[in-house]
């Protein structure tokens, strides 16, 4: 396998946030990939482990270089640590918010450690816009079209490629003496069954799709509009029932096992029976409103602030902030899980503890 290969076999391709660097962040995407550590996050122990045995590919789920950098010089730092795997010839790669939203990722797997049966999605992740393609072709070219479209990179949703939409309709034009029309005649106005075609693309390849469009479409001057999108968002929060209705305070006894954690921090009534729970995992407090409104009772997430818990009270909503690190490891052992089952030597290092905070 390639570096991108094992990439896009863990996560599906534009879910990530606009704001997460997911992807590869060192070395080469075609590099050739036999052996794979896999780590929470790229801390100076995962560097010393890495360094010492070095593998193919480093695949962390945080980030290792969230910010520009115009130098990797020596030290404890990011760009130190950078610095050390590229020496060591290690390629990285980050999955972060797009395993979020992957299916069994960081969301489900958080679902299932609170206990939630059939998870659903909620809190769309704001990824970066697409564009809509539209163009209007006649019926017996739409398939010459639709291929050069979808050669040129358009039409891909999550884990689907060849993605449109079609449907029929007439269009009308009347072509000056100057015109060459492929059909209809000088100076009438014609009528001319199309099939309105819709496609989309995402900003790096808008150009690509256009051009190959036009290079496809058999009318002197096609026809199309390019519409800026906010579609197909992945959900970075899971929601749904338990079995049955539990204590708040059992519900954080709970997750204080399976997460595993010391401690969780309850706001709350802790006698309250809650049904509909809500979870998302690392910082979930920007999803507060989102999980009162529909329906939940508590949330489950990390980094909650004092004024964002009072805010979830008012809305009559129950806290359980497990802490970032804490939140986020049971889809850790759904990484490692994926990447040992993609067929490479595997190398789990997702047991070196990265909480700060020492949980």
């Amino acid at each position: 396998m390639r570096v991108q290969d094992v990439l896009s076999s863990l996560v599906p391709a534009g879910k990530a946030a606009a704001w997460d660097p997911v992807g590869v962040q060192i070395g080469d995407p075609a590099a050739d990939v036999q052996s794979v550590a896999v780590c929470h996050e790229v801390t100076e122990a995962v560097v010393a482990a890495v360094v010492e045995r070095p593998p193919d590919l480093l695949i962390t789920y945080h980030p290792l270089l969230f910010h520009p950098t115009t130098a990797l010089t020596a030290g404890r730092s990011p760009t130190g640590r950078a610095l050390r795997l590229a020496r060591a010839g290690v390629n990285l790669a980050v999955v972060h918010t797009a395993f979020d939203v992957a299916a069994k990722g960081t969301a489900d797997a958080l679902a299932g450690a609170a206990g939630i049966e059939s998870p659903a999605g909620f809190g769309r992740l704001d990824g970066p816009d697409g564009v809509k393609v539209v163009t209007f072709v006649p019926s017996d070219h739409v398939e010459k079209v639709y291929a050069a479209m979808s050669d040129a990179g358009g039409g891909y949703i999550g884990r689907y490629a060849g993605c449109s939409f079609r449907s029929e309709g007439v269009g009308t034009f009347m072509p000056d003496g100057a015109a060459r029309p492929a059909v209809g005649s000088h100076g009438v106005l014609n009528r001319e069954s199309e099939i309105r075609l819709e496609m989309i693309a995402p900003e790096s390849r808008v150009e690509a799709v256009v051009a190959a469009l036009a290079a496809a479409h058999p009318y002197e001057e096609p026809a199309y509009d390019l519409f800026n999108t906010r579609s197909n968002r992945g959900f970075v929060g899971r929601f749904g029932r338990r079995a049955g209705p539990i204590r708040l305070g059992a519900l954080a006894r709970e997750l204080e096992e399976s997460l595993p954690v010391t401690a969780v921090r309850v706001a709350g009534d802790m006698d309250s029976d809650v049904a509909v729970v809500a979870v998302v995992p690392g910082s979930g407090s920007d999803l507060i409103a989102a999980a009162a409104s529909i329906g939940a009772a508590v949330i489950v997430t990390g980094d909650v602030s004092h004024h964002e818990t009072v805010q979830a009270l008012d809305r009559g909503l129950f806290v359980i902030d497990a802490g970032h690190a804490p939140s986020e490891r049971p889809g850790m052992r759904r990484l490692y899980a994926a990447v040992a089952g993609l067929g490479v030597t595997a190398r789990d290092l997702t047991n070196l503890n990265t909480d700060p905070w020492g949980r």
